[in-house]
């Protein structure tokens, strides 16, 4: 008789423990299939909100993730896996986790901070976690700067949100400065009106704000000019380039010179006095 009733307990308890990984699998199942639609309908929302496609491929994936890692959860609690051990145990794989990979997490959330908030974007020229460059692609765990000189520096993006972000393009005009020597014997006056008709000659230069010429400073060998105007980004070096070229050559038709370094040197004639303070 107490075999018969050990038996029907186990049985009972198969039965019951068979039903539970059912449910558990049906869960699972079910489950992904909405936490797929949820996290689609969610991509697609976004989408229509003109959020940025790197942080919508990023969201969507996440909120995937979370979704099924509640679900397994679920489904194991179903199945009769006692709850607080396995609470315990993710806890404890979670922050072996993070701790291993802290350096990639905080590059992660750079990443979406970046995204978000856009500092720069593709085609920018910036100073970025000490490299200068061309913004050419944002990721989540770095950004591709192309250089100068067209190579390509990988930037970690924590570096970056660790840094100052110096953004070259953001308002679309920029300031250059030249500085411009002439002749102490030269005429001021004259110089800074050649000056200012190439400004006017060059369509490149902005009205507002208005491009300066001023006296900058008395130097040993020049009478320094500062010479300040404003483009559009993307014309800055060539219009500085050209400008500084059609202000030597001006200047060279005119007749004002741009000096040189140089010394004077006064040469006294005379004997010199030998070892005993007598004229040689």
């Amino acid at each position: 008789m107490p075999d018969l009733l050990a038996r029907i307990h186990f049985s009972e308890n198969a039965t019951r423990l068979g039903i539970n990984i059912l449910v558990a699998l049906l869960i699972l199942l079910i489950g992904t299939w909405l936490a797929a639609r949820v996290a689609n309908l969610v991509q697609r929302a976004m989408q229509r909100a003109s959020v940025d496609a790197t942080l919508i491929g990023f969201l969507r994936n996440l909120l995937y993730g979370v979704l099924v890692a509640v679900l397994v959860v679920s489904a194991l609690i179903t199945a009769g896996v006692p709850s607080a051990p396995l609470v315990a145990a993710l806890g404890a794989s979670g922050l072996a986790i993070g701790l291993a990979l802290q350096g990639s997490l905080s590059n992660l959330a750079w990443g979406v901070l970046l995204i978000v908030f856009r500092p720069f974007r593709a085609g920018d020229f910036v100073h970025a976690g000490g490299v200068d460059g061309t913004v050419e692609t944002v990721n989540l765990m770095y950004t591709l700067l192309v250089l100068p000189d067209n190579r390509e520096a990988i930037v970690p993006n924590a570096k970056i949100g660790s840094d100052a972000i110096i953004n070259a393009n953001r308002r679309g005009t920029r300031r250059f400065e030249l500085k411009v020597g002439i002749g102490y014997k030269d005429d001021i006056g004259q110089a800074i009106g050649e000056v200012e008709r190439l400004f006017a000659a060059d369509s490149r230069i902005l009205d507002e704000p208005p491009p300066s010429v001023v006296t900058g400073t008395l130097a040993e060998s020049s009478v320094d000019l500062i010479i300040r105007a404003w483009t559009r980004s993307e014309d800055l070096w060539a219009t500085q380039t050209e400008l500084l070229r059609s202000i030597k050559e001006r200047f060279a038709d005119v007749g004002i010179s741009i000096p040189y370094p140089q010394r004077e040197l006064t040469v006294v004639q005379g004997a010199l006095a030998d070892g005993s303070g007598k004229a040689g």
